[in-house]
């Protein structure tokens, strides 16, 4: 899988906002309340039950989008370029979401240009456009999310031609609870889960997020691969199986990639096997030594400095191997 880098930054590792949840009850929940009164009448007790009070739970629309990609750096003239956004139901019913995208925004160098489509939904995670993921058409297949559900979107946009070296565009995507929006505490009577009232939580029901492409003269480039082995001698995932992971950086462009840093968490369910990093086919030891290489145990990672890539300098090649707990 290819994904761009933030230029100078860490490689191949993307900084997730805090995950958000859905809050309270469910809406179209009952509560149901019945007093009780013990007493004894004439040594022999006795019980009173008072009505029973029942009230339904409102619905409340909220939701959150987050950006899951860093600045974005592009080239001049390049075409479907990827923003990865994702939108989270953090309201306490299923609700439908309307997507927008505005790509003129004030206080950056250049428009970027919406794609034809713009937004695809990121069907396999892979953070790229592939066979498949599907295309956003407004009105068709917008999102409907359970609470705490959430949806991966691929914002795609146009750069033009003629840009400077370090100029930015931006992109927002938009997500609208279709029930309405309108300031916190709004109410749309009979819209909610089951009839209920839907009021607009503390989001308004709608939330948006900014990305940003960034023209570099240089365009860095990270494709990883997975080779499994298991105990039996063949390739299944299975407990005990070990997992090589190879990572080829590839730097493109006329300039210079500076103070560049690969690193790549441990998955779940996986041990990092000691000693396995390797660089360009050269052992590195784990520790923080004058090797370009560490393993890192909080949180579990393996970390390389590339220091100043440039196209001359041809791909680096990280390995580096997990044993399948």
């Amino acid at each position: 899988m290819k994904s761009h880098l933030r230029l100078g930054f860490l490689l191949a590792a993307i900084s997730m906002a805090p995950a958000a949840h859905a809050i309270g009850a469910l809406a179209g929940a009952q509560i149901q309340n019945t007093a009780q009164v013990n007493y004894t009448v004439g040594g022999t007790s006795a019980t009173a039950n008072s009505n029973t009070v029942s009230l339904t739970v409102n619905e409340i629309l909220d939701v959150v989008a987050t950006l899951q990609s860093g600045d974005v750096p592009v080239v001049p003239g390049a075409t479907n370029q990827v923003v990865v956004v994702r939108v989270t139901n953090t309201g306490n019913g299923s609700e439908t979401f309307r997507l927008l995208l505005n790509s003129v925004l004030p206080g950056d160098d250049f428009d970027p240009t919406p794609s034809s489509p713009a937004i695809y939904f990121d069907n396999d995670g892979n953070g790229v456009v592939s066979a498949g993921d599907t295309p956003y058409a407004a009105g068709t297949n917008d999102p409907t999310l359970a609470p705490d559900a959430f949806v991966r979107l691929l914002v795609l946009n146009d750069i033009g031609a003629a840009l400077a070296n370090g100029a930015r565009g931006f992109t927002r995507l938009t997500a609208e609870a279709l029930t309405g929006t309108g300031s916190p505490g709004t109410v749309f009577n009979g819209q909610g889960t089951g009839g209920t009232d839907a009021v607009a939580g503390t989001t308004g029901a709608d939330s948006f997020v900014t990305g940003t492409y960034l023209v570099s003269d240089i365009t860095v480039t990270a494709n990883k691969t997975a080779v499994v082995t298991d105990t039996f001698g063949g390739s299944r995932p299975l407990p005990g199986a070990t997992i090589a992971y190879q990572v080829i950086v590839t730097a493109t462009g006329s300039g210079t990639a500076t103070a560049s840093v690969f690193s790549d968490a441990i998955p779940a369910n996986t041990t990092y096997v000691p000693a396995s990093l390797r660089l360009n086919g050269a052992a590195m030891t784990d520790a923080a030594d004058a090797d370009a290489g560490q393993f890192l145990t909080t949180p579990a990672r393996v970390t390389v400095n590339l220091g100043n890539l440039t196209q001359a300098a041809g791909p680096q090649t990280i390995r580096f191997s997990v044993l399948i707990n």
